[in-house]
């Protein structure tokens, strides 16, 4: 990737045109063709950008381009459309280029797995009065992730996922009808419990009778400052 923060111009033509005026910026080569521009502010949004497959050419300036003060231009084309990005260079104050080899990819830390190790840790997320029987309890069609009794001594199963979706509602009512055999458990009290739970999902559950339980998984790490405004 090369780096370059210049004094520069930036013109986009193509099925739309845009111009960003003569400002300091920071110009992003990567190893792929495109280009990406950013200022120092809005976040990760870059101003302007060209996505691969891109060819870039570096010009001289006209004569009259020289005289406002542009050094080289920069013209980047992409492959299929045809349309151009056009940085009009008229200082360089930074230049640098850094190899950084093969990116292993966005690892999710927040597994199920971590998010039932959280929850048997803190099961008074479920409501005060909640105990923790054991993780993993195991049913005739596999283990239930949390079984739990609330503050009355009722059983309390919980499904826990990352993602809320109506197949994990599916499971956990296989899971209960299972549950609800057994006398020394009956009646038992369905929770499903994720990150984010999908509109068609809570529908469903709630239908059954099952209660949706939201998991702050910051929170829950003990990261969460309290400044987030909801």
């Amino acid at each position: 990737m090369r780096l370059v923060i210049a004094k520069c111009s930036v013109d986009y033509v193509g099925r739309l045109a845009a111009h960003l005026p003569l400002a300091t910026r920071v110009l992003m080569l990567k190893a792929d063709g495109s280009l990406l521009i950013h200022s120092d502010g809005g976040s990760y949004k870059p101003l302007n950008w060209m996505s691969p497959p891109c060819t870039m050419q570096v010009q001289e300036p006209s004569p009259e381009r020289a005289e406002e003060g542009v050094t080289e231009l920069w013209k980047v084309t992409h492959a299929k459309t045809g349309d151009q990005l056009e940085v009009s260079i008229y200082e360089i104050q930074h230049d640098s280029a850094h190899e950084l080899g093969q990116d292993p990819g966005l690892q999710k830390i927040a597994v199920e797995s971590e998010l039932q190790k959280l929850m048997a840790e803190q099961i008074d997320v479920l409501g005060p009065g909640h105990t923790l029987v054991r993780r993993e309890y195991m049913t005739a069609i596999g283990p239930i992730d949390i079984l739990a009794r609330d503050a009355n001594g009722g059983a309390v199963a919980v499904e826990i996922k990352r993602r809320g979706e109506i197949d994990g509602v599916e499971q956990l009512t296989r899971y209960l009808e299972l549950m609800n055999r057994d006398p020394a458990l009956r009646p038992v009290q369905g929770v499903f419990a994720a990150q984010e739970i999908k509109p068609q999902a809570r529908t469903l559950a709630e239908d059954r009778g099952i209660r949706c339980v939201i998991l702050d998984y910051d929170e829950m790490r003990g990261l969460d400052d309290g400044s987030r405004l909801f």
